[in-house]
Formats: C-alpha cells, sequence, structure tokens
C-alpha cells in the first residue's frame, strides 16, 4: 500500500472518486502515465501495489463514485502496461467481471467501458477469461438500462472479434455454456445466442455442425418467438446449416443428429442399404460408414424407434439383386434380434416366409446369415418347432433347395441350435410324412449298412430301389471314406478271386434261409446277443442298445417302412411289371451289388494276413450255369464324387 501511495499523488487519488466524470477522466490519464513509467522501469512490484490499490480501496468500494474511478483506473492501468499487460490481467479481470452485477446501472456501464479498454490491448490474452466474460455478457444483454444494453453490445461485438481471430478460443468449453441458455425465453438472451451461432459458424477452424445437436431444439423453439427479428434471425441459422448439411455426406448427418434421428431410421436406412452396392466406390464407402454410424446407436422403443419400419425395410431390401445389401439386410434383423428380440418377434409372420425363401440365395455367406437368424428366432421352443416343420415342407416342395442347400442347412443348424436337438425333431416330423418318397430322401443316413442290405434280400427290387443303391455306392466313392477303400494288394486280389467264384444258387439258398423262418431281424436280434423269450419278446432288460439306440427295433421299423413303400409301389406301378424274369434279372443283378459291396465291409474286419487263400485253393461248386461276372474291380474305386438328385449328404 505504501507503494502504490508513495507511486501516485494524493490529488490524483482523490480525483479518481471526484463525482465529476472529467475529474476521474483526468485522474486516469495520471494512473496511465504513472504506470507506463513503471513498466519503463521493470518496477512491476509497484505495479501490482498500484492495481492492488485500485482494486481495493476503489472497485470494492461501498461508493459508486469510487468504484467508478477504480474501474476506469484500471482500464487505464492496462494501457499504460501495454504488452505487459498480460502478466497482471489476473489481478484486473475479476475486479472488473464482479461489477457486472453492481446494483447501480452507471457501475455497470463503466465495466463495460474499462472491460472494452482492456480488451482492446489485450487481444488473444483476453481468451482466458471468455467463459466468464460470455456469461457477464450474456447477463448484461437483458439489461434494463439501455445504456448498459449498448455498451455490452459495443464490448460483445469486440470479442466477436478477438475470438474469431484466436487460436486458443475451445468450442468444447463454449457449447456447454450455450447449451445450458438456449432454452431462455428473453429476447434480448436469444438474440445474444443466435448472434453467437453465427459468428462461431462462419470460422473456418470451427465445426459447429458437429455441435448442432447441443442447441438444434433451442433454435427451433426460438421460430416461435413473438419477435420477428429474432425468428428471422433463428431462420437464417437454421437455413445455414440445412445448406451446409446438403453439402455434407449423409453419414455426417447421422452423426450430427445422434438420437434425434430415430424417428427417421427407417426412411435413412431405406436410402442407404441399395447405396451399399452402388457403382461409385465413394458412395458405397459413405453408405457403409452411414450404415455403422446407425446400428451403433443404442436406440430405444420408448423413445420412437419403430421396429416393424426397419424390418419392412431389412424384409425388402432381402429380395435386392445385389448380394452387398443383402447381406447388410441380414445384419440388421440379426441386431434388432439381439437388442430387441421380443419386439422383433411381434413381427415375425411378417418376415419368417422371407427368410425361409433367402435360405435358396446363391450366396453361400448370405444362407450363412440367414441360418444364424433362424437359430437365433429359434432360442424359444415353440419357434424352433415351427422353423422346422417350415423347413421341411420347404425341402419337399423344393427339391433345388434340398439338392444344393439341404446338407448346408441341416449341419449349420446343427452347429448353432445344438445336433441333437435338430435331429431329433425331424425325426419327430418325418415320422408322420404321407410322402414316402420324400421321407426315404430325408432319413438316408446308412446306418447300420449291413445288417441293412442283408435284410433287403427280403424286398422286392425296383428302380427306385436300384436309384437308391447307385447313390450308396457313389457315396462310398466320395473323398470323405477314402479311409475305407482296399489298396491294391494281395488281399484285394483274393476278395476279387473269391468274388468272381461264388456261384449264383448260394444266393438263393442264403436267401432261403432267412426267409424259411424267421425275418432278418429276428435273426439279427439273436445274433446281437439279445435273448429272445418263448412267445418271441425280447428281455426288456438285455435289449441290442448301444448309445441309447436299439438297433433292433430300429430295423424292425425299418422293415415296417419297407412293406408300406411296397404297398405304395404295388398301387402306382403294378402295370409296369408284368413279367416276373425282369424281377429276377433284377435281384441277380442286385446281388452281385450286394455281395461286392458286402464283400468290402468284410475284409475291412480283417487283417490282409488271414487272407492267404490262393486262386488255386478256391472249389468251385459244380452248377448247370455260372453268373456273369461282376464288373472289374482290379483297382480300387473312384475318388470322384457324384451325387444323385434330392441326395442329401449330411
Amino acid at each position: 500500500m505504501a507503494d502504490a501511495l508513495s507511486a501516485i499523488p494524493a490529488a490524483v487519488l482523490r480525483n479518481l472518486s471526484d463525482k465529476l466524470y472529467e475529474k476521474r477522466k483526468n485522474a486516469a490519464l495520471e494512473v496511465e502515465g504513472i504506470v507506463k513509467q513503471l513498466a519503463a522501469a521493470g518496477d512491476h512490484d509497484k505495479i501490482t501495489a498500484v492495481i492492488n490499490l485500485l482494486t481495493n480501496e476503489f472497485t470494492y468500494s461501498p461508493q459508486a463514485n469510487h468504484r467508478k474511478g477504480g474501474l476506469i483506473g484500471l482500464a487505464a492501468a492496462t494501457v499504460g502496461l501495454t504488452s505487459e499487460a498480460a502478466q497482471h490481467l489476473e489481478q484486473i479481470v475479476p475486479p472488473v467481471l464482479n461489477s457486472f452485477s453492481d446494483q447501480d446501472s452507471r457501475v455497470r456501464y463503466y465495466a463495460c467501458e474499462a472491460l472494452y479498454n482492456i480488451a482492446k490491448v489485450v487481444r488473444g490474452d483476453f481468451i482466458v477469461f471468455f467463459n466468464d466474460i460470455f456469461d457477464a455478457l450474456c447477463k448484461l444483454s437483458a439489461d434494463s438500462d439501455p445504456n448498459v444494453q449498448s455498451a455490452a453490445h459495443l464490448l460483445d461485438r469486440l470479442v466477436k472479434d478477438i475470438v474469431t481471430e484466436s487460436n486458443e478460443f475451445s468450442i468444447e468449453e463454449f457449447i456447454p455454456l450455450l447449451r445450458e441458455r438456449m432454452n431462455v425465453l428473453n429476447p434480448y438472451v436469444r438474440q445474444f445466442l443466435v448472434g453467437w451461432i453465427t459468428v462461431l459458424d462462419s470460422v473456418p477452424d470451427i465445426d459447429m455442425l458437429g455441435f448442432l445437436p447441443d442447441f438444434l431444439d433451442g433454435l427451433f423453439n426460438m421460430l416461435s418467438d413473438s419477435s420477428h427479428e429474432i425468428r428471422q434471425q433463428a431462420d437464417s441459422a437454421l437455413s445455414e446449416f440445412l445448406q451446409e448439411i446438403k453439402n455434407s455426406p449423409i453419414n455426417e448427418f447421422v452423426k450430427l443428429g445422434g438420437d434425434q434421428l430415430v424417428p427417421y431410421y427407417a426412411d435413412i436406412l431405406g436410402a442407404i442399404l441399395p447405396c451399399i452396392s452402388d457403382k461409385e466406390e465413394k458412395i458405397r464407402v459413405v453408405a457403409r460408414e452411414t450404415n455403422e454410424e446407425l446400428r451403433a446407436i443404442q436406440a430405444d422403443p420408448a423413445e420412437g424407434f419403430d421396429v416393424g419400419a426397419i424390418l419392412s425395410i431389412a424384409r425388402r431390401q432381402l429380395s435386392s439383386e445385389w448380394e452387398a445389401t443383402r447381406i447388410e439386410a441380414l445384419h440388421w434383423i440379426s441386431t434388432l434380434l439381439n437388442r430387441h428380440r421380443a419386439e422383433v418377434l411381434l413381427f415375425l409372420n411378417d418376415i419368417f416366409d422371407t427368410l425361409l425363401k433367402a435360405l435358396s440365395d446363391p450366396s453361400d455367406e448370405v444362407v450363412l446369415l440367414v441360418l444364424e437368424v433362424h437359430a437365433c428366432i429359434a432360442k424359444d421352443p415353440l419357434n424352433f418347432r415351427q422353423l422346422v416343420v417350415f423347413l421341411v415342407h420347404n425341402f419337399r416342395i423344393d427339391t433345388t433347395l434340398l439338392e444344393k442347400r439341404g446338407a448346408l442347412i441341416v449341419r449349420r443348424l446343427c452347429v448353432l441350435l445344438d445336433a441333437e436337438r435338430v435331429y431329433r425333431e425331424l425325426s419327430t416330423i418325418l415320422e408322420g410324412e404321407c410322402d414316402l418318397d420324400f421321407a426315404t430322401i430325408m432319413v438316408q443316413a446308412y446306418q447300420h449298412a449291413s445288417s441293412i442290405i442283408q435284410s433287403m434280400v427280403e424286398e422286392d427290387i425296383n428302380v427306385k430301389f436300384l436309384v437308391q443303391l447307385d447313390k450308396l455306392i457313389h457315396l462310398l466313392e466320395t473323398p470323405i471314406f477314402a479311409y475305407l477303400r482296399l489298396q491294391q494288394s494281395k488281399a484285394f486280389r483274393v476278395l476279387k478271386t473269391r468274388l468272381k467264384t461264388v456261384p449264383s444258387y448260394s444266393f438263393s439258398s442264403e436267401q432261403s434261409k432267412w426267409t424259411s423262418g424267421n425275418s432278418y431281424s429276428q435273426v439279427h436280434r439273436m445274433i446281437s446277443g439279445s435273448p429272445v423269450s418263448e412267445d418271441g419278446d425280447m428281455d426288456e432288460d438285455l435289449r441290442s442298445v448301444q448309445n441309447g439306440i436299439n438297433f433292433a427295433s430300429r430295423l424292425q421299423q425299418f422293415e415296417q417302412m419297407q412293406q408300406q413303400h411296397r404297398m405304395h409301389s404295388k398301387s402306382q406301378t403294378q402295370s409296369r411289371y408284368n413279367s416276373t424274369s425282369s424281377s429276377k434279372v433284377c435281384q441277380k443283378f442286385i446281388f452281385y451289388y450286394f455281395i461286392q459291396l458286402l464283400g468290402c465291409f468284410w475284409i475291412y474286419r480283417f487283417e490282409i494276413n488271414d487272407f492267404d487263400v490262393t486262386y488255386s485253393e478256391v472249389q468251385r461248386p459244380e452248377e448247370p450255369r455260372r453268373p456273369s461276372p461282376v464288373p472289374d474291380m482290379s483297382g480300387p474305386s473312384s475318388r470322384s464324387s457324384r451325387r444323385g438328385p434330392g441326395q442329401l449328404q449330411i
């Protein structure tokens, strides 16, 4: 204090608090000169003492004239400091800002005047106090005194100029201040805020469009203001933003809109999904980015998110000719199922048929995605059975789907939904299947091949049977069964020789052996080790059960199904088989086919060293006529894989 008093004469201090403006002004000029001399001398301690004196004894004084003199004195001291004023701003600016809320309107006016002069001197260094200054200016813009309003407007324009030319202005810190005040109803404050939005939007280095959601509602509300001028300013600002949005990619618009665009998701999605497959790469990139932005937003149906509309768009795009569009449509359905499962299931009937048709899509990726969607839907038992029923129905009416996609569909569903569950449901549905040909194709798994082949000697041989047998042979020729093939060795030659020497009547006698008494299924029970009681029933505790499957009962079921096939075949093809001789020829042909297959199965069960019988050791029984030799088996089967129509390989 003593340093300040020694630096400033008492007359200057007395005039600084005078009620006359001219005396205060002259005193301020004296202070400016004194501070300038101290700054030139580098005596910043005395400068600090002078500023503290002006602050404590004048700006915080209970007398209005003292406060007015203190404000003028602080502005004069800043002017005197010139380029060195920045280091004293922490002492100068807060007292001036505090005076903006003074009860005396003249003090508020002089505070605006003082801060205006300070800002002109320090310019960019002034940005440090921007948030506090903006808050004070927002309040002064609605001041009851027109002179204060006028002074505030002058200061506001200067601050805007400083902000637009400064590199230190932080838009991220400013936006929260703006957002807090956008719902104010005072017309002067609204005019002040719109002015700042417009000015900042005109600065090239400031992206106001990126913060549009923070103040968009406030701008829309201003369109209903009673003041024509405010409505016009708000409309002008919105029009400018709209033009910027039109000139920007839609993905930027989605980023800006965020949750506010939720009610328009369906329209936006309907526009961007086709563009994902556009010929122009730039369009595809923007469409994909927009699609990802939309999907990343966690929308709630309670907030206006229309799940049904989104599903409708996705369902329509599943019929697109472009694979990329169909894939993204499926991704949307999958996303909706994961986030809003209950709402999606309400529209299940609308999309289920389309999802089933998509299983015939030429793209494997699309089919796999469709199966994932189906698996997600089928987590519930009711929906699971519905899925399997519809799949079986589609397999029945669309043989192409069964041939091309049947194996893929069943395998993938087994991975996604548990194989046992899928197969049990399929078997339950096929058990009541009326179309026996279709049921035959569906259930072909070639289980218990040896037992079934031997039981076939009891069956009638027809063309369909031969076709299915041919499929079995080709199935065994596929690469997956390569380990079953007998290599060209001594064992292979022995087997070939034995097959050639088997007489035809041995087939007949073997057939008589099985058909003269018990059926093969009954004999199979005895061979399998299950005792049969006197009344012919098996002991319940010693059933032929392995891995939970009763093989003997399954074989009996097979025979029952074969009986149904015989009855069905006789009713349709009786006129085609008038000659029993043709049936015998077919039987003989199939017996040779069987014996080759049985030989293959038999030879794999023994070590090669067991086959030490040479061709000369084989005794050929006398027979009136030798059968035609079987096809040459001098080499292993071909590795080529061929699948007949309707074949379901699992």
